[in-house]
């Protein structure tokens, strides 16, 4: 399927690369490095990667600006329902393509290449651009080794295979980047994050059946002085707590009046409910967005009794 995706690169003038709302590191990495080495490989082709940003990730590059497009190409990265594709139209576009890691949700693209068992987005297009006639450097490994290093959580997802580490050996070895560059990109931060990272610790409720979960409400975000994504994406900081077996935050979203919930587990799988409640993801990673902390509350009732059952089970 490759082969047929990169026909379609080779016959659209125009392309725009979106990818799913709540930006994170594997999307917009995914965006950044695709639409950079198609313009490598053709510079007179006019390709933009769109989407809302997070001032959280302007070191990882920058978006383009959104444009009113005709006959153009669109490809939807790292996003595997309509309703959660970030900034588009799909009337404006000719043809379609879906390239994506997540459990298949629905079909909403003419063209969809689709790996449930790759660690990343970015890893599916380490493979697409290692193995095709699209061009690559430095700058576009790093950022697809960003994407991937952050989705897999710097490798220690199960979703890490032989093939996962082999691509990356190829890319260390046809491409010279920089490591530590990279992980500075992607993990250093202001003082006032690793505040609020204390104050998660310090004020997260536990049951007894190992759900750990925090409301971050607008008055904590500005306390801290962060916004709202900053607040969610720390999820993963808390991986490996003896007590909690599945972690929750529910960071209040005034901006768009919505409770963003960021879910990870260490077993439970966790995706079917997330998708009950309107959101998605992976068996132990997911994210759901609901109207009021009322709501929340409701999915955090639900997801403690999901634990519970796991536990009588194991």
């Amino acid at each position: 399927m490759f082969e047929e995706i990169y026909r379609k690169i080779v016959e659209y003038d125009v392309i725009v690369i979106a990818r799913h709302i709540g930006v994170d590191p594997d999307a917009l990495c995914s965006q950044l490095a695709l639409r950079d080495s198609i313009r490598l490989t053709f510079p007179e082709k006019k390709v933009l990667s769109i989407g809302t940003g997070s001032v959280k990730f302007t070191q990882m590059g920058k978006l383009d600006k959104i444009e009113n497009v005709n006959n153009a190409l669109l490809i939807v990265v790292d996003t595997p329902d309509k309703k959660r594709v970030d900034s588009v139209s799909f009337s404006q576009f000719s043809y379609s393509i879906k390239i994506d890691h997540h459990p298949f949700i629905e079909k909403f693209c003419d063209l969809e290449f689709i790996k449930d068992t790759a660690s990343s987005t970015c890893e599916i297009l380490i493979d697409f651009i290692l193995n095709s006639k699209l061009k690559c450097d430095a700058n576009i490994a790093q950022t697809l080794y960003m994407g991937m290093v952050s989705d897999s959580n710097r490798f220690l997802f199960d979703s890490c295979t032989s093939e996962s580490f082999g691509l990356v050996s190829r890319l260390l070895n046809e491409y010279s980047f920089s490591l530590s560059d990279a992980y500075q990109k992607l993990y250093l931060r202001p003082i006032n994050e690793v505040r609020l990272e204390g104050y998660i610790a310090l004020n997260m409720n536990v049951t007894e059946n190992g759900l750990g979960y925090i409301k971050i409400t607008n008055e904590v975000i500005n306390e801290f002085s962060v916004d709202s994504a900053s607040a969610g994406n720390m999820i993963n900081n808390f991986n490996f707590i003896k007590e909690v077996l599945v972690w929750v935050t529910m960071t209040e979203d005034l901006k768009n009046d919505q409770i963003r919930i960021s879910i990870r587990s260490r077993g439970p799988e966790i995706n079917k409910l997330a998708e009950a409640y309107g959101g998605g993801g992976h068996k132990m990673a997911a994210g759901v967005r609901v109207k009021n902390f009322d709501d929340a509350m409701k999915f955090i009732n639900d997801l403690d009794k999901l634990i519970k059952e796991y536990n009588e089970i194991v």
